[in-house]
């Protein structure tokens, strides 16, 4: 059965409120981010008339044509996959927030773009929370190191923390990775001279996102769940 966008986003939003009463938290707490990675500009816009104010794209790329097109929609964009340091420029020029600066070579590009173009970008460092090989995001060892580096940039303001746990079928799997993110952005807190500035936690998809919510999620990346399943890639 065809679900539109608008019956998909309602049925999150129910499921958001359901998760945030759980946990003692007000749904106005968490913002969803639509993930658009190769979804039809048309759906897309289907998405924005039902209420969706922040898209998620994974490839610069990909999302200069979407922003593009969509441009006269009132719409934060958000980069939310692995950024390559040569991409620095479109990026700080597409893009309001970047979730995945995980090394320190990356901030000084996105910083030195960013002051060039007097403009402050709203970052979120990623942090590699399952330790896995196959994924991008700094360690937590190397965290506080990171965040050092990245407070002093002038064209950076830190917001908070984001993580691409691992995947399990059974989403409570995952609850421990959450809560691993959760603890780290408070010991950052603590160590930080502007708490107030670190608030966002970027966690929680499609197949989790209650648990991520439950576990003090700001910031749920949701693409299959809102928009439907992907096209099958072509061989």
């Amino acid at each position: 059965m065809y679900m539109s966008v608008s019956d998909n986003l309602a049925v999150i939003r129910d499921r958001v409120r359901s998760a945030c009463v759980r946990a003692g938290r007000e749904p106005s707490g968490v913002r969803l981010v639509g993930v658009t990675k190769t979804v039809p500009v048309e759906r897309i816009r289907e998405g924005v008339r039902a209420g969706i104010r922040i898209l998620g794209e994974n490839y610069v790329q990909e999302a200069r044509a979407k922003i593009g097109t969509l441009a006269e929609t009132d719409i934060s964009w958000h980069l939310i996959g692995h950024l390559q340091s040569n991409k620095a420029k479109p990026a700080v020029e597409l893009f309001d927030w970047i979730h995945t600066v995980d090394r320190v070579s990356l901030a000084r590009a996105l910083d030195r773009q960013a002051q060039k173009l007097e403009k402050k970008i709203s970052v979120l460092i990623q942090v590699n929370v399952g330790d896995e090989e196959s994924k991008s995001g700094v360690g937590p060892d190397g965290l506080f190191d990171l965040f050092g580096e990245l407070s002093h940039m002038d064209g950076l303001h830190v917001r908070g923390l984001m993580a691409l746990p691992p995947y399990f079928e059974d989403p409570e799997r995952v609850r421990p990775y959450f809560r691993m993110l959760a603890s780290l952005l408070q010991r950052i807190r603590d160590r930080s001279a502007s708490p107030g500035d670190l608030t966002e936690l970027s966690m929680g998809m499609s197949h989790d996102f209650e648990e991520a919510v439950e576990e003090g999620a700001t910031l749920i990346r949701i693409g299959t769940a809102l928009f439907g399943s992907r096209p099958a890639p072509v061989s």
